[in-house]
């Protein structure tokens, strides 16, 4: 039997086994991991797993007491990942998309490789037509333009393929925002290679992010799999272009499942590009925009100006002579307690939610807080 090394963490060699011991059901893995709570809890009743889940099916049943395949390719993909400076975020740990984490079908493990956080305040996503037109390269560069004067700090998403997807990392970076492409196969390799030099400055202001281990090739479905994270791991998703048909169309479908925002540019009346944008307006699947202006204003995020210039015109930190006593009780805990939960911060300020909610927009706006994912607000130093 494989037993992890020292230098291994145990829960992440057994999630990365458990991958590979359901047969590759990635839904059956994950309904084990949440109905035990960790890989290995899983691992620790496979002998026994009828008595713990009395509905796991006899086949997996038996595949689960036999670790010793999946444990050795588990303890090869460690050695990669730390060769590589790849992270794992396992879905029980903070590091995971915690947007991605509630959806019902989020991966168990991701293999990221980058410098952004996946939990900024302002996640969206940008998909559409591998075959972009001259039409979506504008869109695109104006939205990007006018988003960085609009909502200045906000995560950039999409799938690093051909056309809309490297379209938006590109002017993403240009325009200094962080950008993430997920990818449908594993970090041992770069599909399509020829967006190589783009995903390599996307290492220094982004990130590269997938659910596939190393040696997982770029197969139709991974595609189709992978455009569930983009969707699930966003606030919003912003179609560009689409043919009747798509990938683009699939990531909306997702995403509208997820009860995240769905938007669309539209296009000309017989645009063969326009089309599927056109027939998701009609029928209500997406929200119409025509610019960055629409699409922050029905996502309620015009506010990240004023708050960027507050932090940028610099607050006094050590004196906040403009705080009222409330506001100064909020800033001493998370100062000496660091980032708290709304929660934990009611109890610990002895302060009401309801006007603890208030205190806190409050703070924000003065620039003092930043509300982060999960209810969880850090201040700003």
């Amino acid at each position: 039997m494989t037993v992890p090394s020292r230098n291994m963490s145990a829960e992440t060699l057994y999630t990365l086994a458990l991958t590979r011991v359901a047969g590759f059901n990635f839904q059956m893995a994950l309904q084990l991991y949440r109905e035990l709570g960790s890989a290995t809890s899983v691992y620790e009743h496979r002998h026994d797993i009828k008595e713990v889940l009395p509905d796991c099916p006899d086949r997996l049943a038996a595949m689960l007491k036999d670790w010793s395949l999946p444990l050795a390719r588990a303890e090869q993909e460690m050695a990669f990942m730390e060769k590589h400076r790849i992270r794992p975020l396992l879905l029980s740990q903070p590091g995971y998309p915690q947007r991605l984490a509630e959806c019902v079908d989020a991966p168990i493990v991701l293999f990221y490789m980058g410098s952004a956080d996946l939990n900024q305040r302002r996640v969206l996503n940008i998909i559409g037509t591998r075959r972009i037109t001259a039409y979506g390269q504008d869109i695109i560069r104006h939205f990007i333009g006018d988003l960085r004067s609009l909502c200045p700090q906000a995560l950039i998403v999409s799938g690093l393929a051909y056309g809309v997807d490297i379209c938006a990392h590109r002017h993403a970076l240009q325009q200094g925002f962080e950008t993430v492409g997920v990818l449908a196969h594993g970090l041992d390799e770069l599909y399509p290679p020829h967006h190589r030099d783009t995903a390599k400055e996307m290492l220094r202001q982004g990130g590269l992010l997938t659910e596939y281990m190393s040696e997982t090739r770029p197969d139709k479905m991974n595609f189709v799999r992978r455009n569930r994270i983009v969707a699930g791991m966003s606030d919003a998703t912003i179609l560009i272009e689409s043919a009747a048909k798509g990938g683009g169309l699939i990531t909306c479908r997702i995403a509208q499942d997820y009860d995240r925002h769905v938007f669309a540019f539209p296009g000309a009346v017989g645009a063969p590009y326009s089309e599927g944008c056109n027939r998701l307006i009609r029928d209500n699947g997406a929200a119409l925009i025509t610019s960055a202006e629409d699409f922050v204003q029905a996502m309620g995020w015009h506010t990240d100006q004023q708050l960027l210039r507050a932090k940028t015109e610099g607050i006094e930190r050590s004196l906040f002579p403009d705080l009222s006593a409330e506001e100064q009780t909020i800033v001493k805990i998370l100062d000496e307690m660091g980032d708290f939960q709304l929660n934990q911060l009611t109890v610990k300020a002895n302060i009401p939610i309801a006007q603890l909610t208030a205190l806190l927009f409050q703070l924000e706006m003065k620039g003092v807080v930043q509300p982060l994912a999960g209810g969880t607000y850090h201040l700003l130093k």
